[in-house]
């Protein structure tokens, strides 16, 4: 395998973790970004945290940091439901010891970029890419755009930079590229919950918290320093939106209705809603993802989602590992076969993962907190507990196994078919765990020829 010289543009999440794949492959890596170091700065309060589940695990282990990383983790194994004028109640993710892990975007993102460094990679901070040459690899930088630039020639260049890319933008320009963005009306603010005093906790730590209020929520992570993080998610615009509260009592007001009991937990509560930007989610689809054997996209720049599967990280990583197993495949020596292969491979599920996380949406700020729904689930928890082999509900497909999202996807959609018909059946409310039950979904299993053992991790 031949050595080369890459630039990858961004120092984000992908842009290290890339980093440390390519340097395990002996090349030479070099890692601009605009910013300065994020070990050296504050946190913006721009940051949903990570919800780290096997995906992601994967890609870590399998350059020896997944323990390293473990560590800056807490195991999440349910959702904890707070709804109004009820008991807290739970949610449980998967089967016994299955989680999910709660990670702060910029611990981790600090973490990645001291072990690349110590791996050999060249970052270079404060150094704003303005211009691609995609044919020739080479890129521009400078501090404007219109002063003096540097240029910089390399083998190949990774867009690594956000679902903003620059180096996409400059793909863009060129004939047949497919491009689309689309921003929910809905959006979003961070917000906190203080440790106690002790240092300990105010919520249960191993809960991913939800306050489902139907056309917004907060949600809430728990930190290693016993903190949350806490991200409002709503409207723009209209009532109960984020126009809608722009002085201190109004924001009081809506807290007492709509989240009164968060209001012991959340003494910060004003200075963090006023301080805090209100910032944008959005969809981001393109196609190709790479330029002949010269540049490719990876993560956000060629697939940036909404979070309400908490898979962006995890679909990011498992871009890498799985174009690692591809430049393994070709003993890295063709590379634009290599990166034909990875957009082919990559896309389907980029595009399903997608369509998944702005479902999970409605289903997480509504559905989660409706009886018919919490009803469904039972039932669906109850058949694949009972027959593995025959049912594998779609968010354990999507979280805990390694098959491609697109299949998840689809078969997630022929269940859903199957379970519009059981909630159709008389009486379902009190049959819902019998025999008859579990009968008229085996008999529907076999009509649509779906077999939970082929996707068994």
């Amino acid at each position: 395998m031949q050595a080369k010289n890459i630039a990858i543009v961004g120092s984000g999440l992908a842009g290290s973790l890339l980093a440390i794949y390519l340097k395990k492959r002996n090349h030479q890596v070099t890692v601009f970004d605009r910013r300065p170091d994020i070990r050296k700065v504050e946190f913006s309060g721009r940051s949903i945290n990570l919800a780290m589940s096997v995906r992601g695990w994967k890609a870590l282990d399998r350059v020896g940091i997944g323990d390293e990383i473990r560590k800056l983790a807490i195991p999440m194994n349910k959702r904890s439901m707070h709804v109004n004028g009820q008991p807290e109640y739970y949610q449980y993710y998967g089967k016994e010891g299955e989680a999910i892990y709660s990670i702060s975007r910029g611990v981790l993102n600090r973490k990645m970029i001291t072990l690349a460094e110590e791996s050999g990679v060249v970052f270079r901070f404060n150094e704003k890419v303005w211009d691609v040459n995609l044919p020739e690899a080479k890129i521009y930088t400078g501090e404007t755009e219109k002063g003096a630039w540097k240029e910089y020639q390399y083998d190949m260049i990774f867009g690594c930079d956000g679902a903003f890319s620059r180096v996409r933008h400059k793909m863009q320009r060129r004939s047949r590229f497919d491009y689309s963005q689309d921003f929910l009306d809905a959006g979003y603010k961070e917000l906190g919950i203080p440790a106690n005093e002790d240092g300990t906790h105010r919520l249960d730590k191993n809960s991913l918290h939800i306050w489902p209020r139907g056309k917004f929520m907060l949600i809430a992570l728990p930190n290693l320093d016993g903190s949350f993080t806490c991200t409002l998610f709503m409207p723009h615009e209209g009532e109960n939106s984020f126009e809608s509260l722009t002085k201190e009592d109004e924001v009081i007001e809506f807290w007492k209705k709509y989240f009164p009991d968060t209001m012991e937990f959340m003494p910060t509560l004003l200075k963090d809603f006023k301080n805090n930007p209100t910032s944008a989610l959005v969809t981001m689809k393109c196609y190709p993802w790479t330029y002949w054997d010269k540049v490719a996209l990876v993560g956000d720049s060629a697939h940036a989602i909404v979070p309400f599967y908490g898979q962006g990280i995890n679909a990011g990583f498992e871009d890498i590992s799985i174009l690692d197993d591809i430049i393994e495949q070709y003993k890295g020596e063709n590379w634009q076969e290599i990166f034909e292969k990875y957009q082919e491979t990559r896309k389907p599920s980029a595009d399903a993962i997608a369509e998944l996380s702005y479902r999970n949406f409605m289903e997480m700020s509504s559905k989660t907190a409706d009886p018919d729904f919490l009803l469904r689930k039972k039932i669906e928890k109850r058949f694949s507990e009972k027959y593995p082999d025959k049912w594998i509900p779609l968010y354990t497909r999507v979280t805990f196994t390694h098959r491609p999202y697109a299949e998840a996807l689809e078969i997630g959609d022929q269940q859903a078919k199957i379970m519009n018909e059981i909630m159709q059946l008389d009486n379902i409310e009190s049959i819902w765990d019998t025999d008859e039950v579990d009968q008229h979904i085996i008999d529907r299993l076999e009509a649509y020829q779906i077999n939970a053992k082929s996707i068994i991790q």
